[in-house]
């Protein structure tokens, strides 16, 4: 991680591996880090660790905008990065965690209060289930898109087999780009990633749902576009009268359905 000044009030986390990066590091995807990054950042502006009007999540960048102080904010980062990749490197392990932790004592216990209560109801494990995916959004997607069966070929499967992969998978919002609203979601094995069109069509509709490298992606509104389209939805997913416009913002995990 690389951290570069923007301005006067910005800063760019660069998550992209240095070449020096040890091998254990250097193969997790970029994307992870820049989610981990973006998830902790929110978490400590909750918190009030932070001051930052924007985080910005980017394919392999974070941006940090309205700093009252970058040049502090830098030293923060710099001492939140191990526990940002030990998060990543070793999720089962609780060494991030408590150094996360270890500033803000009301706050273990809180979730210590948390964890006991849920411990007692530990034997309606589905109840945890039903409130997580409470939490998605879920997009009804009618797969009849025109690149199907180019996706079932490049996955070496057929069209079913794509719908249910798509289905089965749950996505999240890495970053938002390209057109107002336009999420990029991950959540797909990287060995599955798609090439784009070589020739871009001059109009993709609003609500097409479509794969291109590692992400999926719905269309907000009817613009140009190289990605393979598998299917459409009637979803809302920008309007610039509702708060926040983008409906489906970074960090928000996502369910296709079949509509």
């Amino acid at each position: 991680m690389r951290i570069r000044p923007v301005g006067a009030h910005a800063l760019l986390l660069d998550c992209t591996a240095p070449t020096d990066t040890p091998e254990a590091v250097a193969d997790i995807p970029e994307a992870a880090f820049v989610e981990a990054w973006r998830a902790e950042l929110w978490r400590r502006r909750e918190r009030g660790d932070l001051i930052a009007v924007e985080i910005v999540p980017a394919a392999r960048t974070v941006l940090l905008d309205g700093l009252p102080d970058p040049t502090a904010t830098a030293e923060q980062l710099t001492r939140w990065a191990s526990a940002v990749t030990a998060a990543i490197t070793r999720p089962n392990q609780t060494d991030a965690k408590a150094h996360n932790d270890a500033q803000d004592h009301a706050h273990a216990e809180a979730e210590a209060k948390s964890h006991a209560a849920a411990d007692a109801h530990a034997h309606n494990a589905t109840a945890e289930d039903r409130a997580d995916d409470a939490a998605d959004v879920v997009v009804p997607v009618t797969f009849d898109g025109p690149d199907l069966p180019a996706v079932a070929e490049h996955w070496g499967v057929d069209v079913p087999a794509v719908r249910h992969r798509l289905t089965s998978t749950r996505f999240r919002v890495a970053f938002c780009g390209f057109a107002p609203g336009f999420p990029y979601l991950t959540g797909l094995p990287a060995e599955l990633a798609l090439p784009r069109l070589a020739t871009p069509r001059p109009r993709v509709p609003a609500g097409s749902v479509a794969l291109a490298g590692p992400y999926a992606g719905i269309y907000p509104g009817a613009s140009p576009g190289g990605w393979l389209l598998v299917g459409r939805t009637d979803l809302v997913l920008f309007d610039v009268a509702a708060d926040p416009p983008a409906r489906l913002g970074p960090g928000t995990t996502v369910r296709m359905v079949v509509a």
